[in-house]
């Protein structure tokens, strides 16, 4: 139940925890360098509220994993693309992308040729 008090903060007493839901697993998929660190799984998944805090999670199970990923401040490396849902989070809020239900991020290194 969700109470207000004569100065109209709301404030919650017997909340029911049981209604609580964990977020859901987002797909992360691995590309095939960087599988050796995954232990050769090609879709992790993780729990994460946004596109960094994927990353760090991913780093906590798959040690070294954010080093491949991000440069010496923190930001992912330029020859790295990382895609929510089939969009460059360059183009998002790139770290701060927010991650939904559903949603899958996929993680490509860049490709150089002539």
């Amino acid at each position: 139940m969700i109470f207000i008090h004569r100065y109209n903060t709301p404030t919650l007493q017997h909340f029911n925890t049981s209604t609580l839901h964990s977020p859901m697993p987002i797909n992360v998929r691995i590309p095939t360098p960087l599988r050796q660190l995954t232990g050769g799984e090609e879709l992790v998944t993780v729990t994460a509220a946004n596109v960094g805090a994927a990353i760090a999670e991913m780093q906590a199970k798959y040690p070294g994993i954010k080093d491949r990923l991000l440069d010496d401040k923190g930001e992912v490396r330029r020859f790295v693309n990382v895609y929510v849902n089939e969009e460059d989070i360059r183009f998002l809020q790139s770290q701060a992308t927010p991650l939904k239900d559903g949603d899958e991020i996929s993680i490509i290194p860049a490709i150089a040729g002539g």
